[in-house]
């Protein structure tokens, strides 16, 4: 429903970790015209020049906190609202070199009127800045 617009265009960029390049993060929407609460983000997926990123090396951040994908699973009060921009954070020591990257970003929701999980995706080239 709101897919393209869960890829943000501004804030991709390298992220510094104890002083070094540890990766690399970009914001990102629901593809939902509701919030949800953390809890019921089944999955998030993201691969960077069509190379797939494991699980355990992304991180969800939302306003001042980061989560794993499995915290998420038992993050019961905590809500992403329509519109919202999250941070998905990669660990990839080095980041990426500087210039255009195709992200692709998949976000599985379970809905609670739905009887199956819905999945939105959405790939944009973002460039990153040298």
């Amino acid at each position: 429903m709101f897919d393209k617009y869960m890829i943000c265009e501004n804030g991709f960029r390298n992220r510094l970790a104890a002083g070094e390049v540890g990766g690399f993060e970009f914001g990102a929407r629901l593809p939902y015209y509701r919030g949800l609460g953390l809890s019921m983000v089944e999955n998030i997926e993201v691969s960077v020049d069509g190379q797939p990123v494991p699980r355990e090396r992304l991180r969800f951040k939302l306003r001042e906190r980061a989560y794993t994908l499995t915290e998420m699973e038992t993050a019961y009060e905590e809500v992403w609202e329509m519109g919202e921009v999250a941070q998905i954070q990669v660990l990839h020591p080095g980041g990426l070199s500087p210039g255009p990257h195709k992200i692709e970003l998949a976000e599985t929701l379970r809905i609670s009127y739905m009887p199956f999980p819905i999945t939105g995706r959405d790939t944009k080239t973002l460039t990153l800045a040298g």
